[in-house]
C-alpha cells in the first residue's frame, strides 16, 4: 500500500522503535511507516488502517507492536475474533495485562457478555493501572447493558472515580456512560445532569455529551451548510418563476394583439354589413 512521502516512521513511539530493533534496519523502518499510517488513519479511515496493519502483520508478525497495532486495527472494524487473537498473542509477548479491557470488550463483541464479566472479575484487573480499572468499569458496564441488566450496570459505574470532582481523562467517558445508563433506566433528570456533567469535562470532544444534552432540552441544530444550500434552492426557484414570468409576458403581448386584431376584423365586417342594408334600401 502506497505511503506518504513525508511519513518517516520516526514518528513512532520510543518504546515501539526499541521493539523494532530486533529487525534489520530497512525492514524497521518499512514497519514503522506502516504502524504510523495505522495510528494516522484509524479514527477516519479504519478500513485503511487495516490494510497497512496487514502489511506491518506481514512483515514482522513476531513484533508484539506489531500484533497490537494489528488488533486494534481489527477492533476498529468490527472483526472481534481477529482482534482477540491478535490481542491475546502480544499479551503473550510482552506479559502485559494493559490489553485486558479491551479484549474483554471484544467479548462482548462477539455476544459473550458473561465471559466479560468473568474477566472483570479476574485477578488481572488489580494489576491495571488507574485507567485500565476504569475501562474495566466500562466494558463490565456494558456487559450488564447487553445482558438487560440496566440496574446492574448503573451500579458498576458507581466509584470514587465517578465521585471525583477532578478531571481525568477518563472522566468524560465515565460520566457519559454513567448519564446513558441512567436515561435507558427511565431516569431522565438524573441522566440530564451527568450529560451537563460530561460535556464539563470533555474537552477535547471525545463523547457526543454536548449532542445528548442538547437533545433533552429540546434544542434542534441546523447544519449551517444545509441551511445556505436551503437558500441557494430557494433562490433558484425564485430565478425560475422570473424566468417563466419573462417567458410568458411576450406570450401574453401576443395573446393581446391578436385579440385587438379580432375585435378589429369584427368592426370591419359589421360596417361592411349596414353598408349593403343601405344600398338594399335604395
Amino acid at each position: 500500500m502506497p505511503i506518504p512521502e513525508d511519513v518517516t516512521g520516526d514518528e513512532i513511539d520510543k518504546d515501539v522503535r526499541q521493539e523494532l530493533q530486533s529487525l534489520p534496519k530497512t525492514l524497521a523502518e518499512d514497519v514503522a511507516r506502516n504502524l504510523v499510517m495505522v495510528a494516522r488513519l484509524i479514527d477516519e479511515d479504519p478500513e485503511g488502517a487495516y490494510g497497512y496493519s496487514k502489511v506491518a502483520l506481514r512483515l514482522a508478525s513476531r513484533v508484539a507492536a506489531v500484533r497490537e497495532a494489528a488488533g486494534f486495527a481489527a477492533y476498529a472494524n468490527h472483526k472481534y475474533s481477529e482482534a482477540l487473537a491478535e490481542f491475546r498473542a502480544a499479551r503473550r509477548m510482552t506479559g502485559s495485562v494493559e490489553l485486558w479491557p479491551v479484549m474483554a470488550d471484544c467479548e462482548r463483541g462477539l455476544g459473550r457478555p458473561e465471559k466479560a464479566l468473568d474477566m472483570a472479575g479476574a485477578p488481572e484487573v488489580h494489576k491495571l493501572d488507574k485507567a485500565g480499572q476504569v475501562e474495566m468499569r466500562l466494558v463490565a458496564a456494558g456487559a450488564r447493558r447487553d445482558m438487560d441488566q440496566l440496574d446492574a450496570a448503573i451500579v458498576t459505574l458507581q466509584s470514587s472515580e465517578l465521585a471525583s470532582n477532578s478531571v481525568q481523562p477518563w472522566t468524560a467517558r465515565l460520566r457519559y456512560a454513567y448519564a446513558d445508563a441512567l436515561l435507558a433506566a427511565g431516569r431522565e433528570g438524573e441522566a440530564r445532569e451527568w450529560f451537563a456533567k460530561a460535556v464539563e469535562a470533555d474537552r477535547d470532544g471525545s463523547t457526543d455529551a454536548s449532542d445528548r444534552l442538547a437533545e433533552m432540552d429540546g434544542v434542534e441544530f441546523v447544519d449551517a451548510l444545509d441551511e445556505h444550500e436551503a437558500e441557494g434552492d430557494t433562490d433558484a426557484k425564485a430565478a425560475d418563476v422570473d424566468a417563466d414570468a419573462e417567458t410568458k409576458a411576450p406570450e401574453a403581448e401576443a395573446d393581446d394583439s391578436a385579440d385587438d386584431d379580432l375585435v378589429d376584423d369584427e368592426a370591419d365586417t359589421e360596417g361592411d354589413e349596414e353598408r349593403d342594408e343601405q344600398r338594399d334600401k335604395d
